[in-house]
């Protein structure tokens, strides 16, 4: 079994958003892209908008999605964390799950204690943050 589930690297000049996931979710206190499960029927990029305005009361634009990461969740299921990069179109940042949020450069994501399953996103970010930073600002 595949539990999929969406997350987004919301993009602010050269920084990017960081939650740290709150006291009543699995793995209290990890830092993660905010993000979450698709509903049935309901598309990847549908999913990534829907959450992080329900989670974070921000409006995204998607501007490129990058490769799923793949992770073993339970006994005989994988998470498949699919990540697209976003831009805040609207909203005030509200934490309504998580216990904190923070604003991160690339070379200071390592200063987080990250959720295993986004290492591989966070990996990816640092390869492609300057590419896409550098497009944004075009």
């Amino acid at each position: 079994m595949v539990l999929r589930v969406t997350c987004a690297i919301v993009v602010d000049g050269a920084r990017v958003l960081c939650t740290q996931r709150g006291s009543a979710m699995s793995l209290p206190g990890e830092w993660e892209f905010p993000g979450g499960k698709i509903e049935p029927g309901e598309s990847a990029a549908d999913c990534i908008v829907r959450e992080i305005q329900e989670e974070l009361n921000l409006a995204i634009r998607i501007v490129e999605q990058g490769p799923s990461a793949f992770y073993p969740y339970k006994p005989g299921s994988m998470l498949e964390l699919m990540p697209f990069v976003a831009v805040c179109v609207g909203g005030r940042l509200h934490l309504r799950e998580h216990a904190q949020a923070c604003w991160c450069e690339v070379h200071a994501l390592g200063e987080l204690d990250w959720a295993q399953a986004d290492l591989e996103i966070v990996a990816w970010w640092r390869e492609n943050a300057g590419r896409i930073i550098d497009s944004l600002r075009k």
